[in-house]
């Protein structure tokens, strides 16, 4: 479900009522911070599992079943 002109531009005015109009560029920069800390996380969690999979002699399971 993908949301249409109208429907953003509605959204847009609630949240300008709901925040006021100077807090959304501090809003929206707290969001994309958070989304740069989540995929920082997310990226050294597979790092970590990769080197866990070379520690113990490469691929296992985890690929297998992937493929599955």
């Amino acid at each position: 479900m993908a949301l249409g002109t109208l429907e953003m531009a509605f959204l847009a005015v609630i949240a300008i009522f709901l925040f006021g109009a100077n807090k959304i560029p501090q809003l929206a920069r707290s969001v994309g911070l958070a989304k740069g800390e989540y995929q920082k996380a997310l990226n050294e969690v597979s790092e970590n599992a990769a080197m866990q999979d070379m520690d113990r002699g490469g691929m296992t399971e985890s690929v297998s079943s992937e493929q599955e």
